[in-house]
């Protein structure tokens, strides 16, 4: 039997677009990155509070064998990020343990995804892995994989960054470039993914995408295995790829739009934007057009956040980190990722983090640096130094909306010109902000929704026939009175069709 080459190639494009898909269960959305945590408390999460509340799936922080890195009485956070081996052990727990937590998430249809770095080995010395390998960084010898010499590129630093072979051949802050163009190291990484697809991630982070070439890529992604029907996947499913690209304009030489073919791609300047505007410094009427008009990549190849585990700390955003969010700004913070979670545009994951006073710091800690457990509060926060973003009501139930709505069309938008918005998705929900802090906002506004009494899913919830916050109410030409005071301490309300009484 003979096929068209047009044929032939709408079969490739089907079969990449499928790295787009995160294989939500219906009526789920959103990847929330439990950064640091261990498989056992993820395990409990997903049972307890991410399944209950519809949550998609669950980014991971590394969890193959990385070199231990002591510094003082702390152990960092990055030192997850210089592999020493593909063995599944890491301090979230063994393979056992990851095992478990796979079965207990994707029994209750919340999906796992794999942070991953595949462009390069560790660089720390005394080269000791936490799963007890050993290495000799200097020498390029990584007995644990093994690697040799042979497998990495020719040692140089990343001097230019306007010079894509440099950035793409050279070593990332210093750490030993492995030359995914030798098919014997494209093999022990597509042995590495097949491994965690057997044991039922749904797909994978690929740290420092930017960082190698998009042919190799190709390759590796092309060669893993279909997902594990065992753990509920469709036959034939491609695992979801989320590659971290940090492109931060037109003077970058390697572009985002080199990669969005093979899967989902990190959008760092969605990040930029929303954090811009509801910081203050750029007025939130702009935000009714964010999208492939302002540079960004298509929404179902764009990865958004608002912020992520390391622009929260300063790094990968340029000169543009003054003006990225992160829970310390919790009013601006809890405004921008409703934001992102009612506008429809991009994949969204949202972050979970644990406190720091320096940016090197690592997770919660006993005296032997085993990780501790996030404690649960009455109110449902954390403690033991979790933050919890994904456990705060105003996004918590900001996710319920986005699953509610989700398909339905932008309409409704309305400004005062300045920083007060609003806009509805379809006849199932509506948002209002108002960041202008001189000025209280009391507006009729057009939902779309049909008439009724709803209750305010930011400032409360809906319990049985009574709102535990606010109530809005719908008159039957579908308008309302909409009321944000000036020093509200969420400067946000959103109702939707699920939320009416």
């Amino acid at each position: 039997m003979k096929f068209s080459l047009g044929f032939l190639l709408l079969i490739a494009k089907a079969y990449v677009n499928a790295q787009h898909n995160p294989h939500f269960w219906p009526g789920r959305s959103t990847i929330v990155h439990l950064f640091e945590w261990k498989f056992s408390d993820i395990a409990d999460e997903c049972e307890r509070f991410l399944a209950p509340n519809g949550f998609g799936g669950i980014q991971l922080s590394p969890v193959n064998e990385y070199v231990i890195v002591q510094i003082g009485d702390n152990r960092p956070w990055w030192e997850r990020y210089q592999p020493m081996s593909f063995k599944i052990i890491s301090r979230s727990g063994d393979e056992q343990d990851f095992l478990d937590m796979s079965r207990r998430c994707n029994a209750v249809g919340v999906r796992l995804y794999v942070d991953v770095a595949i462009n390069h080995m560790a660089a720390h010395s005394p080269a000791v892995g936490i799963g007890g390998s050993t290495a000799v960084p200097g020498n390029r010898d990584f007995p644990g994989v093994p690697f040799t010499i042979a497998d990495f590129n020719p040692s140089c630093a990343i001097t230019d960054w306007g010079n894509a072979i440099q950035v793409r051949n050279c070593e990332l802050l210093g750490l030993p470039d492995l030359n995914q163009g030798i098919q014997t190291v494209r093999d022990k990484m597509v042995e590495f993914l097949d491994h965690l697809v057997d044991l039922g991630v749904a797909g994978f982070r690929i740290d420092a995408a930017k960082h190698m070439w998009p042919g190799d890529l190709e390759i590796i992604y092309g060669a893993v295995k279909p997902l594990n029907t065992d753990f509920g996947f469709a036959s034939g499913s491609r695992a979801f790829m989320m590659q971290e690209v940090i492109d931060l304009g037109p003077h970058e030489s390697v572009r985002k739009w080199e990669y969005n073919h093979l899967g989902t791609v990190t959008e760092f300047m969605y990040s930029f934007y929303v954090g811009r505007a509801f910081r203050g410094n750029d007025l939130l009427r702009w935000l009714s057009d964010l999208g492939e008009d302002w540079g960004l990549l298509p929404t179902t190849d764009s990865l958004v956040f608002v912020d992520n585990h390391d622009n929260q700390r300063g790094h990968g955003s340029g000169s543009q980190g003054g003006n990225i969010l992160t829970h310390v700004d919790f009013r601006a913070y809890k405004m921008a990722t409703a934001f992102a979670a009612a506008y429809p545009f991009g994949q969204l994951r949202i972050m979970s983090s644990f406190f720091f006073s320096d940016t090197e710091q690592g997770p919660p800690a006993d005296a032997n640096f085993n990780i501790i457990s996030p404690s649960i509060n009455a109110d449902g926060s954390c403690g033991n130094g979790w933050v919890c973003e994904h456990r705060w009501r105003q996004i918590t139930n900001m996710i319920n909306f986005r699953n509610v709505c989700w398909g339905t069309p932008f309409t409704n938008w309305w400004s005062n010109g300045e920083n007060k918005i609003a806009f509805s998705r379809g006849n199932c929900g509506f948002i209002a902000f108002n960041n202008q802090f001189q000025q209280d906002m009391l507006e009729i506004l057009q939902t779309n929704l049909p008439a009724g009494v709803y209750c305010d899913v930011i400032s409360g919830d809906k319990v049985g026939n009574e709102c535990s916050g606010k109530s809005i109410t719908v008159l039957t030409d579908g308008r309302a009175s909409i009321s944000i005071p000036r020093d509200a301490y969420d400067g946000v309300m959103a109702i939707h069709i699920e939320s009416r009484l």
